[in-house]
């Protein structure tokens, strides 16, 4: 997987719609998208439209990241 992002010394707020990450593989081709909010993350593997993918709280990925 290619994800790719230069943030050096950048500040980014999320807003009422969040901050969505294109996910491509090492060919470039979509994946789908991740959609980090201020409550929720969701998946939406391939051209699936924002609402429509998996949705999970922000807490609880943190969670499931803590204990890996």
């Amino acid at each position: 997987m290619k994800v790719r992002a230069d943030l050096s010394d950048a500040a980014i707020e999320l807003g009422n719609n969040g901050v969505e990450l294109k996910i491509a593989d090492n060919n470039g081709r979509h994946q789908g998208t991740l959609r980090v909010g201020r409550a929720t993350v969701e998946w939406r593997k391939g051209q699936t439209r924002p609402g429509n993918g998996k949705k999970i709280r922000l807490e609880r990925l943190l969670d499931m990241i803590e204990d890996l």
